[in-house]
């Protein structure tokens, strides 16, 4: 039975009950319906200047890096991203601040207003409801990470003056197809013939140079047109025909991302300076991106849920533990979403002691799944628990001071430790 349609007065909960109903399936890829609504609002246009991001991995905390470094540039900056770690109001940033629930019911309000009878997904109108926000507060630029591929996604709807691809990896195969190539090609679909692309995967896909050609936008890619190389464990530096920046600090994100940022910056017409980037580096991070929320044990949160993420957590680790001398157990609390790639996932990520937890929802994947993987690699110490929480207070329970608790394979299973920390 339908909910009663909200209103003006209502709370941001109950008009997202009201969005989670209203459209018969979660996920529907195509501009046609979502673009008509927003033409109606005039939101085609949120801010002079957009940049736009898809790929595997990396989305968020290439969004991130920018924001940051528009920020020292002392610009209006706003940011999409999605999913939410707790709250819906996390996926609205204007100026670094989170939006507050009364400015997003206002937007739902108008949406529904204008939509008539026109059917949006829960993703559609949150995307809605961002550029409603964002062209409201007259912001300087503006900043969407892509939710689902690139071409048929809501926030392609905006035509980017920077469209970047940062990683392409299998992922979301049901949508996008399972080859590099048909990935490659769903990305590439942000960019138009206004914008120069930039894309940051070193084995770039043919389909993505074939995009680019076919709609007449230049492109610029690491290992040709711009690249990054670690000096130490504290300093980089970036090269471009354009720009050079040397002695940049490593920042508390991939460095593959930030470069990949900094490139699209300096190929825009935004002009900053190095002094702006080494000040954004800085105050560049994101909850749930290798996080250490304790210590003694050490409690590291990452939002890893596919092979590409799970090797650069793998990596991480690694040069965390050659750091400390005395290093315990390495103690995983693992929960993931069916429909991701499990196997290979689980199959690159070390640890000694595994605690799975089932996820809820018709995606969530029950523990005994994971458990059956991590015994098939050979695992020996393998636990399961009907919830993620459940999970964590089990391998704190049983961990030494000396050892690390990694919290991984999903923004559900982050986000379930940090509710429950928080409360």
């Amino acid at each position: 039975m339908q909910k009663q349609q909200p209103d003006a007065m209502s709370n941001l909960n109950a008009w997202l009950c009201y969005l989670e109903q209203l459209h018969p399936t979660t996920i529907d890829l195509g501009l046609e319906r979502v673009k008509t609504v927003a033409q109606r609002l005039d939101l085609l246009q949120p801010a002079p200047y957009v940049f736009t991001v898809a790929g595997t991995n990396g989305k968020g905390t290439t969004c991130r890096t920018l924001e940051m470094i528009l920020l020292e540039k002392t610009l209006q900056v706003g940011v999409y991203s999605s999913p939410h770690l707790l709250r819906f109001t996390e996926r609205v940033r204007i100026n670094n601040q989170e939006s507050i629930e009364q400015e997003t019911v206002k937007a739902f309000v108008e949406i529904e207003k204008a939509r008539g009878d026109i059917s949006l997904t829960y993703f559609e109108y949150a995307t809605l409801a961002a550029l409603y926000q964002f062209k409201k507060a007259k912001l300087d630029v503006v900043i969407l990470e892509v939710g689902l591929g690139g071409r048929l996604d809501a926030t392609n709807i905006v035509d980017a003056d920077v469209a970047i691809v940062t990683t392409i990896g299998i992922d979301h195969v049901d949508y996008l197809g399972d080859t590099r190539e048909s990935i490659g090609r769903e990305k590439a679909g942000i960019f138009k013939s206004k914008s120069i692309a930039i894309v940051g995967e070193p084995e770039i896909p043919t389909s993505i140079l074939e995009v680019a050609k076919s709609v007449h936008c230049p492109i610029y890619a690491v290992g040709c047109d711009w690249c990054y190389q670690p000096i130490n464990e504290s300093l980089w530096t970036f090269e471009s025909p354009i720009k050079q920046y040397k002695h940049l600090p490593i920042a508390n994100v991939p460095l593959a991302n930030a470069a990949t940022a900094i490139a699209a910056l300096t190929f825009s017409s935004l002009e900053v300076t190095q002094d702006q980037i080494t000040k954004g580096l800085a105050n560049a991070n994101l909850t749930g991106r290798f996080q250490i929320i304790q210590r003694s044990p050490l409690v590291i949160l990452d939002v890893a849920h596919n092979p590409h993420a799970a090797a650069y957590l793998t990596q991480q680790l690694e040069k965390l533990k050659a750091e400390y001398l005395n290093i315990g157990k390495v103690r995983f609390v693992v929960g993931m979403l069916k429909d991701k790639d499990i196997k290979s996932t689980l199959s690159i990520l070390k640890g000694d002691k595994w605690y799975c937890a089932s996820l809820y929802g018709e995606r969530g994947c029950k523990a005994e799944v994971l458990k059956q993987h991590l015994l098939n690699k050979g695992e020996l110490n393998v636990s399961t628990f009907d919830t993620v929480f459940k999970a964590y207070q089990k391998a704190i329970h049983d961990a030494k001071k000396d050892d690390i608790i990694v919290v991984c394979g999903s923004f559900h299973t982050v986000s379930d430790v940090l509710a429950e920390i928080e409360h």
